[in-house]
């Protein structure tokens, strides 16, 4: 049970083939008034789409991905997919980093380089790491078994996997990294596994205010300010959350037979999630294609969304058992709100234009990582 089986991307053509004859044959909805507030509109989704039909390249992104070496292991009934990129520096930490959703191992591919080997990019090679980058159960290349098991994928039983996944590469010590979905298996991680965490660093969610009027006391005029915009910026939005966990399987049909309908929901997600303006991504539109491909050729679309219907979804939560960190922690009052129930040593102040922060500002995200992990390794 403990095998570790090397792994290689190679999607057959005729999955190729079949997704774009499908995207050429989509049958287009008409536009309803109101633009972003309906939903993604018509106009840009089919530019996308022929995009994704005429011009992405699938055959480069599966190259690229495959650069790193890649494994499965079974893991408590589940297949776990992982990248997994050595450093050629001695004394590299290793490091697992955990994808958000709705995202995929796709989201670092911009940061393991730097990460791995410092010294060809310009980077002080004294702080370098082993990265395992997992595929999260139901995600890409960590499919659920057929039938599906019923138990609940709790983000403790997916810290639980991430801690005999490291003991079963041999790591008796290791830092821990997440974003969105990761942020919550990070802590959850470092309290299951503490004798082996060095460091749980997450990019953000740590010190949002719960409504005790404690957590404000002493706050600036200034930092009430700013706190109202941020709830501002977080507020409304599609009500996508609680359909989904309410009722996957309904979405899940679509995500299945249509490419169309699996991207318009990944494009809503993002741009939601960070404001995107009317006629630009913040990311690189190959990435985020990549990211939909392998939603889409995978058949992970419903399988993706247990975060929501296993009641996953959430906040990180707050512990003491490591050093914790966040490299676009936000507001100097959520990290005194923060720093009441964690052990709070590295809160990075840098500015990303996205959720997606890997994807958008890698280079921001590498210094976080590198900054953190030299104070606590």
């Amino acid at each position: 049970m403990d095998e570790i089986k090397p792994f290689r991307i190679d999607i057959p053509q005729a999955d190729l083939d079949d997704l774009g004859e499908r995207l050429r044959r989509t049958r287009w909805a008409g536009q309803l008034p109101g633009g972003w507030s309906r939903g993604v509109p018509v106009a840009y989704l089919r530019e996308l789409a022929g995009y994704w039909a005429g011009e992405f390249d699938w055959r480069a992104q599966e190259a690229r991905l495959n650069t790193f070496p890649q494994f499965t292991t079974e893991i408590d009934g589940q297949t776990i997919h992982f990248l997994h990129a050595r450093s050629p520096e001695p004394g590299a930490l290793p490091l697992i980093v955990t994808h958000s959703w709705p995202n995929s191992v796709a989201e670092f591919l911009d940061v393991i380089g730097p990460l791995t080997d410092p010294r060809a990019h310009g980077l002080d090679p004294a702080v370098a790491f082993h990265v395992v980058a997992p595929s999260l159960p139901g995600f890409a290349f960590s499919p659920f078994p057929e039938p599906a098991d019923e138990r609940p994928w709790s983000i403790a039983r997916v810290a639980s996997a991430w801690a005999e996944l490291m003991r079963r590469l041999g790591y008796d010590r290791y830092g821990a990294y997440g974003n969105d979905a990761g942020a919550l298996v990070t802590p959850q991680l470092a309290v299951l596994d503490r004798e082996h965490v060095a460091g749980a660093l997450i990019t953000a969610g740590l010190g949002i205010p719960t409504g005790d009027p404690a957590e404000l006391a002493g706050a600036s005029e200034e930092e009430l300010a700013e706190l109202k915009e941020m709830a501002g910026r977080m507020a409304g939005g599609s009500g996508y959350a609680p359909y989904l966990a309410a009722r996957p399987q309904t979405l899940a049909y679509g995500f299945a037979d249509s490419p169309v309908a699996q991207l318009a929901y990944l494009v809503e997600r993002f741009r939601e999630f960070d404001g995107w303006s009317e006629t630009a991504e913040p990311i690189d539109r190959d990435l985020l294609l990549t990211n939909a491909s392998l939603y889409w050729l995978t058949e992970t679309g419903g399988s993706s969304s247990w975060t929501y219907y296993d009641g996953a979804a959430g906040m990180p939560i707050d512990q003491t058992a490591v050093p914790t960190g966040t490299t676009h922690g936000g507001p100097a009052l959520l990290r005194r709100i923060a720093e009441r129930e964690n052990d709070i040593v590295y809160w990075g102040d840098a500015h990303s234009p996205s959720h997606m922060v890997a994807m958008a500002t890698p280079d921001s995200l590498v210094a976080g990582i590198r900054a953190f992990f030299r104070m606590v390794r």
